[in-house]
């Protein structure tokens, strides 16, 4: 028996594990017991991260579709024939007629070259990190507001903060490492606030728990920054010293009332009191929110920033702003230039200078206008621009929830898919890429808290996979360019020249220490653990006014008196393709499918009750533009008015919205009793 200390990749904590080895095969992981983003605890999905390696499910070989039937070909010929066809799709349509998506469970190296393949090869800003439970709907607000997209402290700072508060997001299910953190936090003395539509297991242990209306955390956030500006606890010198906008920030929160605020979020007047006042008078306050776009809109991420700014919550120890990612490196992804309208290390892709440098590293001309995203393109079918997509490590079909996958997939002339299993996306792909698994290379992840650390090499991959990267690099060398790339070590060094903060960050040193949490530069080469502390990144804040929303705006119409929620991630992880190839994983998700096999929406217990529902009823959910069955769980987590949906969403809100949904996560609907 052999063990190796590497990086659980199941979501964005990014836990230090060891895996422990048998010959060629991953036999068993546990916790690294001084690793500082888990110390010596680990969720159920790390405990059994190995076992996905080992499925007998596994692609092996290359396939490409002849005939409309999958034959196994060998490397040369499915890249050449992908090279051939992205050659003939970008002269008839123009390279805009490419889109390249990926995973958030890509490593940087893979993500960095995708993006480069698709700017400096094909010559298109058309990629995107996904759609559905891996959107990341924070990035533009922190770098307009605090001028870094990323959480501004680290994990184990929780266990020195004064207060917590956490909003729109169930620990106890989606990142399980980090609420322990903070119940052990509160456990020692910590103040917690909860924000949330739902009664979870972290709920329960809070202080103080605002179970709001669905869509009132604008109006919560500013009732809250009322009261602090009224009892004078905002932070003057913080405010006049590092900050711009304060003065237009106050003018919306002057107009807020307390007693309104109250009625329109559901919440009694005295508990947001009280919640702002224990905000406001902490040393240091910490802030945890979900970046899921289902969980908020950018208006609620603005009035988060404006409160922690207001009370002077960044660069203190303890304090500041933690964007959650559920994915295990969508952080990472988002840094690698992963998005339509950002280069690497987020400059803009308008930016002619941000361009100029990485042109003169990638010697190639860079397209200028940005690219398609992929809400538009899954939603709206690429409005029939795109013809080619490149999916890597990606499973729109049963993830990607606005929209009709399967449809925009249709619609492509090539589909190509980079996976380990044949997946529902895989069907509809022209050529599936089999790649290697985790702890069969050495890459890189950079997890929720910025800490670029990398996932080892423990065993061979079994005969026929290859490392994504290294296809990346094949194609784009039959394409005509000229990557020298022999190890995904080398394509963190460039990493490093194309991004400033990741500059000091290499596979050698990341092996030491637990990685490093960016910036991470040549002048720093140990990392930023916490931002804005002392002389270090002292750039100017932006208070950013938020609208008062009106009242009138955040009740459901009389007829359909419930509002539903679309909970993507809630109960994600069943779905997750990962965890349906391991034995233990699948069995211990897929728990309430036992009780209710064709999924299952959520209603208050005293709702039920009104309405004459037991629990496993068929009820009807009618909106003003269609109406589902579904089956009813009935549970006191659910705040009563609301109806949850937490996962089967994509045939329930195609069936309320239709197939060109919006995104809208907030639906009225009334609930009737379906007959037998």
């Amino acid at each position: 028996m052999a063990h190796k200390l590497t990086t659980c990749t199941f979501c964005g904590v990014g836990c230090g594990i060891y895996l422990e080895t048998a010959g060629n095969r991953v036999v068993g992981a546990y916790p690294s017991m001084s690793h500082p983003t888990n110390r010596g605890k680990i969720c159920l999905r790390g405990w059994h991260v190995h076992e996905v390696s080992g499925s007998p499910d596994r692609l092996k070989r290359p396939l490409l579709k002849k005939n409309g039937q999958f034959q196994e070909v060998t490397w040369d010929e499915a890249l050449d024939f992908v090279a051939n066809r992205l050659q003939e799709i970008r002269r008839e349509h123009g390279p805009d007629s490419i889109a390249f998506l990926n995973s958030p469970r890509c490593s940087n190296e893979e993500a960095y070259l995708l993006q480069k393949l698709a700017r400096a090869v094909v010559g298109t800003n058309n990629v995107d990190h996904g759609a559905g439970v891996y959107c990341n709907n924070s990035i533009h607000v922190l770098l307009d507001m605090i001028g870094i997209p990323a959480s501004t402290n680290s994990i184990g700072e929780l266990a020195r903060s004064e207060v917590i508060v956490v909003d729109g997001v169930d620990l106890g299910r989606q990142l399980p490492t980090i609420g322990g953190w903070v119940i052990r936090a509160k456990l020692a003395g910590a103040r917690l606030i909860v924000i949330d539509t739902r009664r979870h297991r972290v709920a329960e242990s809070a202080d103080l728990f605002l179970q709001i209306k669905p869509g009132t955390e604008v109006m919560l956030y500013g009732a809250m920054a009322k009261v602090i500006v009224d009892r004078g606890l905002m932070d003057l010198p913080f405010i006049k010293g590092r900050c711009r906008g304060f003065e237009a920030f106050l003018d919306p929160v002057r107009g807020y009332d307390l007693l309104q605020a109250a009625t329109d979020c559901g919440v009694p007047a005295e508990l947001i009191e009280a919640a702002a006042l224990t905000y406001g008078r902490a040393r240091s306050a910490a802030l945890l929110y979900s970046t899921g776009i289902e969980a908020r809109h950018t208006d609620s991420i603005r009035a988060i920033v404006n409160l922690a700014l207001l009370t002077g919550n960044l660069g203190k120890e303890g304090a500041g702003l933690f964007p959650l990612t559920e994915q295990n490196n969508l952080q990472g992804v988002c840094d690698m230039g992963m998005l339509p309208d950002r280069l690497p290390g987020y400059e803009p892709v308008t930016n002619p200078d941000a361009r100029a440098r990485l042109e003169s590293l990638w010697k190639a001309t860079l397209p200028t206008a940005p690219g398609l995203a992929a809400h538009p393109l899954l939603a709206h079918r690429g409005q029939g621009r795109v013809k080619a997509l490149w999916l890597c490590r990606y499973d729109p079909v049963s993830t990607a929830f606005f929209g009709d996958a399967v449809h925009s997939l249709e619609e492509c002339d090539l589909v190509v898919l980079q996976h380990l299993f044949m997946t529902e996306t895989a069907r509809y792909a022209h050529v599936i890429l089999p790649t290697t698994a985790f702890g069969e290379e050495r890459v890189s992840f950079t997890n929720t808290e910025r800490r670029i650390q990398l996932a080892e090499q423990v065993i061979d991959p079994p005969p026929g996979p290859m490392p994504a990267w290294e296809q990346l690099v094949k194609l784009a060398q039959k394409m005509g360019a000229d990557w020298p790339y022999r190890s995904a070590g080398e394509i963190m060094e460039e990493i490093g020249a194309a991004i400033p903060f990741y500059s000091g960050a290499s596979h050698e040193n990341l092996a030491r220490e637990y990685g490093r949490q960016w910036p991470c530069t040549r002048d720093c080469p140990l990392g930023t653990p916490m931002l804005f502390a002392g002389g270090a990144l002292k750039q100017e804040f932006k208070f950013v006014p938020v609208a008062r929303p009106r009242p009138a705006a955040l009740e459901s119409a009389g007829a359909f008196p419930f509002t539903m929620v679309f909970g993507h991630s809630l109960y994600y992880w069943h779905q997750n393709v990962l965890i349906k190839h391991s034995e233990t994983l699948k069995r211990e998700y897929r728990v309430l499918l036992l009780d209710y096999p064709d999924g299952f929406v959520e209603i208050n217990t005293e709702d039920a009750h009104r309405l004459g529902l037991r629990d496993g009823a068929k009820i009807r959910l009618r909106a003003p533009s269609g109406s589902a069955v579904s089956t009813a769980r009935v549970t006191p987590e659910v705040r009563s008015g609301t109806i949850m949906v937490p996962y089967f969403v994509q045939r329930l809100e195609r069936q309320l919205l239709g197939t060109t949904g919006d995104g809208n996560s907030f639906v009225s609907v009334c609930v009737e009793k379906e007959a037998a």
